[in-house]
Formats: structure tokens, C-alpha cells, sequence
């Protein structure tokens, strides 16, 4: 099949950080730009939920910073310090991160880091596990006279329980980073309000070849997971939506 030629795309500057959102699953949704940038880039540090395949066919450096469960790899201000040495070393750097860069990936510390010191920094947006996860398993977040609106809540907390939105028929919940402590979160939908029956469904690893949707109730979501071996990455959607069936 013939593609035609690719719009004009960007290289990595020397001295210079992007924050590049490497999506989620599949290498190939990765944006243009995100792919440009980590091709020409001298040195890539990259999070764990980053496909190695990504990089591993190009000449840049690889510095691993993942952070998985409770193994935090670099710690945040490690990496902060690490991305500004590379850049003040005059080195292209990618900061290659799940996901997109501003959404529960910490990538506003890492901007404000990189600017209060000086170094050159650009965003460049991917795919939310909170937008396309739902969607590679068939659940849309959004659907007339259904759910006219969604909210993402990260359930990865320092400590206490994240702070969940009370019921709301039309609204869609995604909560993502909320397997480890399911036992601590899920229990308190219904209390907000969450019918026991309501739909819901955990996507994992959305996008790879070992996807898994697990769907279930708000009032069987704990056992359901426990049951079906849930691992992280995962996201949990509730409402209406989840029963639609979608190809």
C-alpha cells in the first residue's frame, strides 16, 4: 500500500528537553512529533509503562527512570536533576512518558523543574490511558442520552482514600492507577451513591497484545478483579456506557 509522504515534521535541539507523551499499547500511537523528537534525540529517559519498542532499533542513549507499583525506580526529584544535567550537557533530551505528559504523569513538576533552571522544555501530548483505553475496549466515554460527560480521578495517593466524584446518572467515572488499592476505594462508590449494579469494567493493558477487559457491577468489581487476576495497568470505568455493545 502507498503512503503518501509525511507532513514536515521536527528534530530534537541540542540543550533542549521534550516532555513526549508515548501514549499507551501499541508503539504506533505514538504522535508524529513524539516520534520525530525521540529519533533524533541524543538521549531518551523513559518511564516504565513506555513500549521498549519505541527505541530499541534507534542509536539514543537510554536512561530508565520507570516507576512500577512499589518499585519507584529514580525518585522524582532524581529524575528533575538528571534531565537538567543532560540538557545543560548540551544533549537533545526526550523524557519519554506513559500515557500524556499532564495527565497524572507529573510532567508539570518536571516543566517547572526544567524552567526554574533555565533549560528549554516543550510538551508534547499522547494518549491518555483515560481517553484511549476505554475506547480500544469498546466503552465510549461519551454517548447521546447517555452520559454527556466523564471525569478521571487518579486513585494513586500518598496516603487516604482518592477523592471520589458522588453519583451522577450522566457522568462517565474513570479512575485510573486504582488496582493496588482497590480494596480501599471501591467500597466507597456505593456510599456515594454508585447503584450496585451500575456498569463497569477494568481494561488492562490496553492497546498491547495481552489486553484484557474484565467487565462486572460496582458491587462486583473487588471480587471480579481479585477472581480475574486484574494487574496493573489498568483502568476502571463506571456507568451506562460500559453496556453498550460496541465492536
Amino acid at each position: 500500500m502507498y503512503l503518501p509522504p509525511l507532513p514536515p515534521l521536527r528534530y530534537a535541539q541540542k540543550g533542549h528537553v521534550y516532555l513526549v507523551g508515548a501514549g499507551l499499547g501499541s508503539p504506533d500511537l505514538l504522535t508524529l512529533r513524539g516520534w520525530a523528537l525521540l529519533a533524533s534525540a541524543d538521549v531518551a529517559v523513559v518511564d516504565a509503562l513506555a513500549d521498549p519498542a519505541l527505541y530499541a532499533d534507534l542509536s539514543v542513549r537510554i536512561v530508565l527512570a520507570g516507576k512500577r507499583g512499589g518499585d519507584h525506580g529514580m525518585k522524582q526529584p532524581d529524575i528533575h536533576r538528571e534531565l537538567i544535567i543532560l540538557a545543560q550537557q548540551g544533549l537533545a533530551v526526550v523524557r519519554l512518558k506513559g500515557g500524556d505528559p499532564f495527565v497524572f504523569g507529573r510532567g508539570s513538576e518536571e516543566a517547572m523543574a526544567l524552567a526554574a533552571a533555565g533549560v528549554p522544555c516543550e510538551v508534547v501530548p499522547g494518549i491518555s490511558s483515560a481517553l484511549a483505553g476505554p475506547g480500544l475496549a469498546g466503552i465510549p466515554l461519551t454517548h447521546r442520552g447517555l452520559a454527556e460527560a466523564f471525569t478521571v480521578v487518579s486513585a494513586h495517593l500518598a496516603e487516604g482514600v482518592p477523592s471520589l466524584p458522588a453519583y451522577d446518572p450522566r457522568t462517565t467515572l474513570v479512575v485510573l492507577m486504582g488496582v493496588a488499592n482497590r480494596d480501599h476505594w471501591l467500597p466507597t462508590l456505593q456510599t456515594l451513591g454508585y447503584p450496585p449494579q451500575l456498569p463497569m469494567a477494568w481494561v488492562v493493558w490496553a492497546g498491547r497484545p495481552e489486553q484484557q477487559v474484565v467487565r462486572s457491577t460496582v458491587a462486583g468489581a473487588l471480587v471480579d478483579a481479585t477472581a480475574q487476576r486484574v494487574r496493573s495497568p489498568a483502568v476502571a470505568i463506571f456507568g451506562p456506557v460500559v453496556a453498550l455493545e460496541l465492536p
